[in-house]
């Protein structure tokens, strides 16, 4: 994913705000809809794209030009037949990746079996989170540590293999604390800095994540 994609937002609840507002915050092009007047003219100040439409019709999906969009995040858990409808129709006309909230494990099951690429529990990954991981392609972020250091699994990048830790001085650059390394399945947190790094590896870091967006 990342900054340069689009993406949609169905449903302006709580969830679906958090996310279309961050994805906003960031400078991501973001089309937010929801069938309540009231809460979409509440929500086009924070995000300027809003629409009121009912997205379980086939005709407004492509009135809405959504074939254009390459992220659509359905929240409306509240309503799992919206929800299927909607993940149905995206996926039918060639959105590469639906993410679908859900309320319970059948749901997230259903929304699996009709097609969603994701599925995500409020309880377990806020909307702030989930716009986080969407913008920042390349890691997946594990925990918040403060409001601006998380710890996050982070790729090799192609340009790293092959080079040490030492070599790359990544703490330097990108205010990157490599803390522990997975390869084939272990989690290793004895790292020996002069080890040449593959791509087969994943690093586990803390990380300045307002700093780490130069890297991305």
């Amino acid at each position: 994913m990342g900054i340069n994609h689009s993406y949609a937002v169905f449903g302006l609840g709580r969830y679906g705000k958090a996310v279309a507002q961050e994805l906003v915050r960031n400078g991501a092009e973001v089309l937010a809809v929801d069938t309540d007047e009231e809460i979409v003219n509440a929500a086009i100040a924070d995000i300027p794209y809003c629409k009121c439409a009912d997205i379980t019709e086939p005709k407004v999906i492509k009135q809405l030009g959504i074939a254009n969009i390459d992220v659509v995040i359905i929240a409306m858990a509240s309503s799992l037949e919206a929800s299927v409808m909607a993940t149905m129709l995206c996926k039918e006309i060639g959105v590469k990746t639906v993410i679908a909230k859900c309320a319970t494990d059948m749901d997230c099951k259903i929304l699996s079996k009709v097609g969603a690429d994701r599925v995500v529990f409020p309880e377990s990954e806020s909307g702030i989170r989930l716009a986080k991981n969407l913008l920042s392609s390349g890691f997946v972020d594990i925990m918040d540590l403060s409001s601006n250091v998380s710890m996050i699994e982070l790729e090799v990048r192609t340009e790293w293999a092959g080079k040490s830790l030492l070599e790359l001085n990544l703490r330097k650059k990108y205010s990157i604390n490599v803390v522990a390394i997975i390869q084939d399945g272990n989690v290793s947190t004895d790292i020996d800095p002069e080890k040449p790094l593959s791509q087969a590896m994943r690093l586990i870091v803390i990380a300045n994540t307002s700093k780490l967006r130069k890297l991305l």
